[in-house]
C-alpha cells in the first residue's frame, strides 16, 4: 500500500515537472518571438528613417557573411576544377579583351571596382585584386563567372549566347594577373632594380616566344636600323636625291619608316643626322635642319650645322635601351623589352613575378610614365648635364617617377599657337601624346596608355589592342554610364553607321598634330571634342570642317544647334 502511494507520488511529481518544463519551453519560445519582432520593428524603423538604398555602405560583418554564404554555396566539385587553359599571351590577351567588354563597366579596367556602376551597387562590386578574390580557387572564380551571384549585380555569363566555350576560363587567367605583388615580391623587385643587369631582348625569346616574335616587327623595335644588317632599310632610291647627295656607305643608321626617314652617319663615337630626309607620304626629298628659333628648344644651344648636333644627347636616349651618357654605348638599340621592364638578368636566370618590372602592375602614373618619357616634349630638370643639353629624361628608369627627372613643355591657356601647343593646350606637333594625355579625363580616371595600345604588337593601326571603334565601344557603348548617353551610336554622332563621321576618333582624336613634313598628321590624345566655335576663337582645327573642307564653321555650328541631346553650352 505504501509502496503504491510512493509510486503514485513520484508519477505525479514527474507529470508536474513535465508540465513546468513545457511551460518553460513555451515561455522561451514566446520570448524569442517577441525579441525577433522587437528587433524587426527596430530595423524597420531604422530603415524607414534611413531609407533602403544602394548608396548605403555594407558593414564589414555583412560583407564577411555574404562572402562566406557565397563560398559555401559553390559545389565541392566546382571548387576543385582546374583551369584547362595555359597562360599563353594569346589566352591572356583574349581574357583582357573579354574582361574589358563584359566586366569593365562594373569592375573597372584594373579590377578595382571603383567605377560609377561598381560603387553604386549594393553590395559593392568586389576588388578583384584583393585577397578575398585572389585566395579563391580557379574553380570558385570560374563558378561565379558562369553562374553569377544571387541578390547582387553579378550576372551569370555561362549562357552560350553570352560567351563562347572556354571564355570564362580566359577571364580566370586574366583575373589572376590582377593580383598585386606581395611584400616579399616587392622587396625582391627593389633588390632586382638595384642589382640586375641588361640581358638583351633575345634573352626573353625562350620563354616569351610569341610576344617576342610580334614585338620584333613593331615600329618601336625598328626605330633605327643598320642598312648593312637590313638591306631593305633604306626606302627611297638614293639616286633620286638632289637635295644633299650621300651614299649608302655613309649611312650607319636609318631612322624612321612611317612618316619620314632620316639618315645618321657615324663620326668617332657619335652619330649625326645628314641634312636631308625622305617624306614617305609625299614621296619626295627635303632638307632636314632644325632652325635655331621657332622650333625645338635645344636648337639655340647647338651650332646650326647638323654635323655638330650629335644624336646621343638629342635622340638616342629614347631610341635605345640603357644609353650611357659617359661611354655613349647602349645595351641594345631600339625599344627592346628591357626599356619597359628594366634590366632582366635576374629574371632570365630565375623567372619570378618579383624580379622583373611590369608597368601593368604599377599605379597609373608610373605605368604611363613608361610611355610618356619618350612620347612627350619637355626638358630635363637639370640642364645642361655635364656641359651638354639633353632632349630626353636622363636618369629616369621604368618604375621611378618621371616628374623627378623631366618637365613637360609649359603652356599658357589662350596664348597664340606656337611650335608646341594650340591655344587650348592641345599639342601642335608630333611626339606629344603624353602632353595631351595627362590633360585628359581618361588619365585622371586611371586609364593607362596600354589600356588601348599593346606595345608588343598587333595587326592594328598604332598597335591598338583592337580596331579603334571596337576599342572605344568596350567602355563607351550606347547608354554606357561613361557615355555616350544615347540609345544608338548614330544618335550620338549624327552620321550613318560605319561612315567616317561615325568613328569615335574622328571627333575625339582628330589628326591635327603635325609630324613635320606637309600632309602628315597624328591624332590628338586629349579626347576633347574641339567645337567649330573654338576654331573661330583660337584658330585650332575642329573635326567638322577638317572633314567637310568645303564648309565654313558657321555651317557646322548651325547643324549642331539642332542636336537636341547636346548641351548648347558645350558647343561654345
Amino acid at each position: 500500500m505504501g509502496e503504491r502511494r510512493g509510486i503514485q507520488f513520484c508519477s505525479a511529481r514527474h507529470r508536474l515537472g513535465g508540465v513546468n518544463f513545457g511551460m518553460k519551453v513555451w515561455k522561451s519560445l514566446v520570448l524569442s518571438i517577441a525579441l525577433i519582432v522587437v528587433a524587426g520593428a527596430i530595423v524597420a524603423v531604422l530603415l524607414i528613417e534611413r531609407g533602403f538604398r544602394a548608396t548605403s555602405e555594407p558593414s564589414a560583418a555583412e560583407g564577411f557573411l555574404a562572402r562566406t554564404i557565397r563560398n559555401l554555396a559553390i559545389p565541392h566539385r566546382a571548387k576543385e576544377e582546374k583551369n584547362p587553359l595555359e597562360p599563353s599571351s594569346r589566352n591572356l590577351q583574349d581574357g583582357e579583351e573579354l574582361f574589358l567588354a563584359k566586366c569593365g563597366n562594373c569592375h573597372g579596367h584594373d579590377g578595382s571596382g571603383l567605377t560609377p556602376m561598381g560603387t553604386s551597387l549594393y553590395p559593392r562590386v568586389p576588388d578583384l585584386r584583393s585577397p578575398q578574390t585572389q585566395n579563391l580557387t580557379d574553380g570558385e572564380i570560374h563558378y561565379i563567372i558562369e553562374n553569377g551571384v544571387q541578390l547582387t549585380g553579378m550576372p551569370a555569363w555561362g549562357n552560350p549566347h553570352q560567351m563562347q566555350n572556354g571564355d570564362s576560363w580566359k577571364l580566370v587567367l586574366f583575373i589572376r594577373c590582377l593580383r598585386p605583388l606581395g611584400n616579399t615580391e616587392r622587396a625582391q623587385e627593389a633588390q632586382t632594380a638595384a642589382s640586375a643587369r641588361y640581358a638583351g631582348s633575345q634573352a626573353c625569346e625562350k620563354c616569351h616566344a610569341e610576344i617576342y616574335a610580334h614585338c620584333k616587327k613593331t615600329p618601336m623595335a625598328n626605330v633605327v636600323r643598320d642598312p648593312r644588317e637590313h638591306p631593305d632599310a633604306i626606302i627611297p632610291d638614293l639616286g633620286t636625291n638632289t637635295v644633299f647627295k650621300f651614299s649608302k656607305a655613309q649611312v650607319a643608321f636609318v631612322y624612321g619608316s612611317l612618316w619620314k626617314q632620316r639618315y645618321f652617319t657615324k663620326i668617332g663615337d657619335d652619330y649625326f643626322p645628314l641634312p636631308v630626309q625622305w617624306e614617305l607620304a609625299n614621296h619626295k626629298w627635303s632638307k632636314y635642319v632644325v632652325p635655331p628659333t621657332g622650333a625645338d628648344w635645344w636648337a639655340r644651344f647647338y651650332p646650326g650645322d647638323n654635323m655638330h648636333r650629335p644624336t646621343g644627347p638629342l635622340c638616342d636616349g629614347c631610341h635605345s635601351v640603357g644609353y650611357d651618357i659617359h661611354t655613349k654605348q647602349v645595351a641594345e638599340w631600339n625599344v627592346g623589352c628591357e626599356r619597359c621592364h628594366g634590366p632582366g638578368s635576374a629574371h632570365v636566370a630565375h623567372p619570378t613575378r618579383g624580379n622583373i618590372l611590369n608597368p601593368a602592375r604599377m599605379d597609373y602614373v608610373a605605368a604611363s610614365d613608361t610611355c610618356i618619357e619618350c612620347h612627350s616634349q619637355g626638358q630635363p630638370l637639370s640642364n645642361p648635364i655635364e656641359g651638354r643639353y639633353y632632349d630626353w629624361p636622363v636618369g629616369y628608369q621604368v618604375g621611378l617617377r618621371l616628374q623627378n627627372f623631366w618637365k613637360l613643355e609649359d603652356h599658357t591657356l589662350g596664348e597664340p599657337a606656337n611650335f608646341f601647343y594650340y591655344p587650348d593646350g592641345t599639342a601642335h606637333k608630333n611626339r606629344m601624346q603624353g602632353n595631351d594625355f595627362v590633360q585628359s579625363v581618361m588619365y585622371r580616371r586611371g586609364i593607362t596608355c596600354f589600356d588601348c595600345h599593346d606595345v608588343h604588337g598587333t595587326g592594328n593601326y598604332a598597335q591598338l589592342r583592337e580596331p579603334a571603334d571596337k576599342l572605344c565601344l568596350e567602355c563607351h557603348g550606347p547608354m554606357s554610364p561613361n557615355g555616350p548617353r544615347t540609345a544608338t551610336l548614330e544618335e550620338h554622332t549624327h552620321h550613318k553607321a560605319d561612315s567616317t563621321g561615325s568613328q569615335c576618333v574622328a571627333c575625339h582624336m582628330p589628326a591635327i598634330e603635325t609630324e613635320g613634313p606637309p600632309n602628315t598628321f597624328v591624332h590628338a590624345h586629349t579626347f576633347r571634342f574641339i567645337t567649330p566655335a573654338m576654331t573661330d576663337k583660337y584658330m585650332i582645327p575642329n573635326p567638322c570642317t577638317s572633314c567637310h573642307r568645303d564648309k565654313p564653321t558657321s555651317w557646322a555650328e548651325e547643324a549642331m544647334s539642332h542636336w537636341v541631346e547636346r548641351s548648347p553650352w558645350r558647343l561654345e
